[in-house]
């Protein structure tokens, strides 16, 4: 008796199984419709609904309105990014070293840009040209509130303060921006291949790629900018 009926499926799982395929459909509709236009603020619940295949009664039994499901959608996405992001952030420097040496991706970037490849059709219309320009923007601040106690763990004290805060929005900024750009252009390359880039990326300096790397002392340089522009305002 026990086993036949865990073997039934619930009218529960039903409806939620059904619910969640209508909610799929909304959003890749979504987001054709987004590339249909070239504009989201030009997307109706009506071409939505008719792309999908569903009832406009369908629709708003599930969201308010267009921005509804938009929100909705990033909500989720964002939800979802945190705890991949929260991967990341606790691999150290000596496993992203070794990383490097073996050409091997960081652990847990994999994972990460194989969520934005499953997700492609609506998060790079989201994210691209006519989607949501605040979306992106919404990601960085995830990312920075989700690795900002990791990347302070251990900082030399003389990096602190505003040369540490404007290289962690350079740093957040760069990786969001070449993972949209990678989204966005087709993802071209594998998520393999990418994930190894993206790895590479934060510690090439731009003189490396001329064979004239400059090096200089980071912490002196950030404690010397923070006195002089201690002297220049008092100079104010």
């Amino acid at each position: 008796m026990h086993g036949a009926a865990t073997g039934r499926r619930t009218p529960s799982a039903t409806v939620d199984r059904r619910s969640a395929r209508t909610r799929r459909a909304l959003r890749d509709a979504l987001a054709a419709e987004i590339q249909a236009t070239g504009d989201l603020s030009q997307v109706t619940v009506t071409a939505v609904t008719e792309r999908a295949d569903v009832t406009r009664r369908t629709f708003y039994s599930h969201f308010r309105d267009i921005q509804d499901l938009v929100n909705q959608t990033e909500e989720e996405t964002i939800a979802d990014l945190r705890g991949l992001v929260g991967d990341i952030s606790r691999v150290d420097l000596e496993q992203l070293e070794r990383a490097i040496a073996d050409m091997e991706p960081c652990p847990g970037s994999v994972e990460l840009l194989q969520y934005f490849k499953d997700r492609g059709l609506y998060l790079g219309a989201l994210l691209g040209k006519g989607g949501d320009p605040a979306f992106a923007q919404r990601i960085k601040d995830m990312v920075r509130s989700v690795v900002t106690d990791r990347a302070l763990d251990g900082l030399d004290a003389r990096a602190m303060g505003s040369f540490f805060d404007y290289y962690l929005t350079f740093a957040v900024s760069a990786e969001v921006g070449v993972l949209v750009e990678w989204l966005t252009g087709g993802m071209r390359e594998s998520v393999g291949v990418m994930a190894r880039l993206m790895t590479a990326l934060m510690f090439v300096r731009p003189g490396d790629l001329y064979g004239r790397p400059i090096d200089f002392d980071v912490p002196k340089f950030a404690i010397g900018l923070g006195l002089l522009n201690l002297k220049e305002r008092n100079d104010d």
